[in-house]
């Protein structure tokens, strides 16, 4: 996994979602506007506190947790 630094998971933040720096600012809220095909550059026009690293550690993330896989424990 890459160096992700910009992400965090609070209980206090938004539920526990995954955030970009502790702002109530979710990766799904990025992730979202960007499949939506908005720009990076409008993203961060109608969000002047995040930075552009901010939306390369949210598709960093992301790709990251699609990597994971659940694998049930055997019951005895």
């Amino acid at each position: 996994m890459a160096h992700i630094d910009r992400i965090t998971l609070d209980p206090a933040v938004m539920g526990g979602k995954p955030c970009i720096r502790g702002l109530r600012v979710t990766v799904a809220m990025i992730l979202g506007l960007l499949s939506a095909g908005r720009s990076r550059l409008e993203i961060l026009e109608a969000y002047p506190y995040l930075e552009a690293a901010d939306i390369d550690q949210c598709l960093a993330y992301a790709a990251w947790r699609m990597e994971e896989r659940e694998v049930p424990l055997a019951t005895a």
